[in-house]
């Protein structure tokens, strides 16, 4: 098993072609455990966005809070009927194929864990969705 860690960039992607508006999004974290079976993770949003942002927050009186967003699995083989891949090459199966599902409600849980019990609780919790979904450790 493989423990990854991943910090993504802010981003400031507004247009106003919404064809072309994909937003704004703080720094995530996402925490991978990545075996000969799959791929599960637990992401968070870090509330840390880039400085125009944060100051249109400001002016807002928007608070920009960490959250969990998203527990998560990556697997190279359909889960369930009619299952569909979410990517034709995901960096988590190698470049294969993935069929991809996730929860947010399990990562507000899995964020209290975090912040209450640290990294631990969140590798823990991992390994026995990793089971869950896959069947064993491996």
């Amino acid at each position: 098993m493989e423990q990854l860690t991943e910090w993504t960039p802010a981003f400031d992607k507004r247009h106003k072609d919404p064809m072309k508006n994909y937003g704004i999004g703080s720094v995530g974290l996402k925490f991978i455990l990545k075996g000969e079976l799959g791929a599960v993770q637990f992401y968070i949003l870090t509330g840390w966005n880039l400085p125009k942002v944060q100051e249109e927050h400001k002016i807002k009186g928007w608070s920009s809070n960490p959250m969990g967003a998203d527990v998560g699995y990556h697997s190279p083989k359909p889960m369930y009927d009619d299952d569909t891949p979410a990517t034709d090459s995901c960096p988590y199966l190698d470049g294969k194929p993935c069929y991809y599902d996730g929860s947010g409600l399990a990562a507000d849980e899995l964020f209290d864990k975090f912040v209450t019990k640290g990294i631990g609780a969140v590798w823990n919790k991992l390994e026995n969705y990793y089971t869950d979904t896959f069947g064993e450790l491996k």
